[in-house]
């Protein structure tokens, strides 16, 4: 790997540390203001509202400058997001702001890949970078869930700067200024990211222009016989596990009796399983053999409903990793091939924008579907019920769209797995 690999990897892992641990601090601070539980769901789909409402720009916004420089830019939001959080704004509105931030970020994130790395090395690239976040959502829960834990939230608010009163007075509070040197410190790293020396892209003078651009986008994404495939693969999974990653939190407080400093190492196990089938799949899958995983994501849908039998810590553990084991395996190759597709049809920026957009959107739509179902009654376990249907019939399905691609369109199949064995565009 070059060496800007590496620091874009270190970058990241310091943004999506405090991302993770934002998540669970924002809910804990919603839990002691008195908030009702319908609110704590709901920070999932405020955090991907910008990534659907925002799409058509940010993609053309990360296609318009360096993209390390798009990176600080998108940190520095996030910063703005934590002071909302900490001086007065409602946790939801200000989770929202942080969630613009990572809207801005991710078409960086993933578009400086395929602009820095041959198509060769992008399942393995993608493999280090998932592996990388999925170990920084690990620390970040369970950074979170220690920075609200008695032990360390006292000490944090012992803390007084002479003749400052920032009125910080919840250990949630505490947290959250706590984060804030952890985001300036990826913005530090975001400004070592070489320039890749791919043309930039300017913005054009009447943003409602891009409008167009980015239906056209996405229409032809979802037309490629391959891209389909991998962008409702990656849209589905990121739709539920999105939502999974809170569910947990509220499925273990019923089935185990854990408080959120507790249930946050719980995701972190999810996170472990999925770090360990991230990096699996990018040492034992080829680019052009990527579609070979899509019966994992049925398999992986009948495994979600098998939580609701799990009562005990020492079932759960296993469960939960290769739970997350399996995610791992079949989203770092569908998430390569995607890229890869999507850099050939429209570059880099603008891709990863309309991935995006509809794997947010979902995230966003089953977010406020649990949203409005616990405010109506809905359980923890009839929520793992209906995401695990959700999984192993809508995989079913994509699995037959793809085994009808391969039968009435085979020399054009033939064509796109050659492009994905060679390195050039």
């Amino acid at each position: 790997m070059k060496r800007g690999f590496y620091t874009i990897m270190s970058a990241q892992f310091f943004s999506s540390l405090a991302d993770n641990a934002l998540f669970v601090t924002a809910v804990e601070l919603l839990r002691t203001d008195g908030a009702p539980e319908w609110q704590r769901a709901a920070l999932v789909p405020m955090f991907a509202l910008f990534y659907v409402v925002l799409a058509p720009w940010v993609g053309a916004f990360a296609d318009s400058l360096p993209k390390g420089r798009v990176m600080f830019i998108s940190n520095a939001i996030k910063v703005l997001g934590c002071l909302m959080m900490l001086f007065g704004s409602h946790p939801l509105l200000a989770y929202g702001v942080v969630g613009l931030g990572a809207a801005a970020y991710s078409p960086a994130k993933y578009g400086i890949l395929t602009e820095l790395l041959p198509a060769s090395q992008l399942v393995k690239a993608n493999g280090w970078i998932e592996g990388l976040t999925i170990t920084s959502i690990i620390l970040g829960v369970l950074l979170g869930g220690q920075l609200v834990a008695p032990h360390i939230a006292g000490p944090l608010l012992a803390l007084d700067l002479p003749g400052l009163d920032l009125g910080i007075d919840l250990p949630a509070e505490a947290a959250i200024m706590a984060l804030v040197p952890v985001y300036a410190l990826a913005a530090a790293i975001n400004l070592r990211i070489p320039l890749t020396g791919v043309a930039m892209r300017p913005m054009p003078r009447n943003p409602m222009a891009l409008l167009p651009d980015f239906w056209v986008c996405n229409r032809r994404l979802w037309r490629d016989r391959l891209g389909q495939i991998s962008l409702a693969t990656t849209t589905l999974f990121w739709g539920v596990s999105g939502n999974l990653r809170y569910i947990v939190l509220a499925w273990s407080a019923v089935a185990l009796g854990y408080n959120t400093t507790q249930a946050s190492s719980l995701v972190g196990v999810v996170a472990i399983g999925t770090a360990a089938g991230a990096v699996l799949a990018s040492m034992r899958m080829r680019l052009e053999h990527a579609v070979r995983v899509l019966p994992l994501g049925i398999a992986m849908g009948l495994v979600v409903m098998l939580m609701n039998a799990i009562h005990s810590i020492w079932l759960a553990v296993p469960f939960l990793i290769v739970l997350g084991g399996l995610g791992g395996f079949l989203v770092v190759p569908m998430n390569a091939l995607l890229q890869h597709r999507g850099h050939n049809l429209m570059g880099a920026g603008r891709s990863i924008a309309v991935q995006n957009f509809n794997e947010q959107a979902a995230i966003l739509g089953m977010g406020v579907l649990y949203s409005l179902f616990t405010k109506m009654g809905l359980s923890a376990y009839g929520a793992i019920t209906a995401f695990g249907l959700l999984v192993a019939l809508v995989m079913l399905a994509i699995l037959r769209w793809h085994v009808h691609n391969v039968r009435h369109h085979p020399k054009e199949m033939v064509h796109l797995r050659r492009m994905a064995r060679r390195d050039h565009h």
